[in-house]
């Protein structure tokens, strides 16, 4: 973790975010002796988020598979 003074931290904001992101959080110190804390938002993103392809499979020729595949998996799982 990082201390800037308010006026280092203001003349080289990005060196401030860069520190931030690095260590988690930075401590930013005014004149008067006050301090603040500045730590980087998580971007949350869902699993479910993820890049499409491009298939020459048809959504019927999909529905079909996925049909079979759950017949056969239903068929051979013992697990409920």
């Amino acid at each position: 973790m990082r201390t800037f003074t308010y006026s280092e931290a203001k003349r080289q904001l990005a060196r401030v975010l860069d520190a931030a992101e690095a260590t988690g959080k930075v401590i930013i110190r005014s004149k008067d002796g006050r301090t603040f804390a500045l730590t980087p938002e998580k971007v949350r993103c869902s699993p479910l988020d993820v890049p499409s392809i491009r298939t020459a499979v048809s959504t019927k020729e999909l529905v079909a598979i996925v049909q079979g595949e759950r017949i056969r998996s239903r068929g051979s799982s013992s697990r409920y």
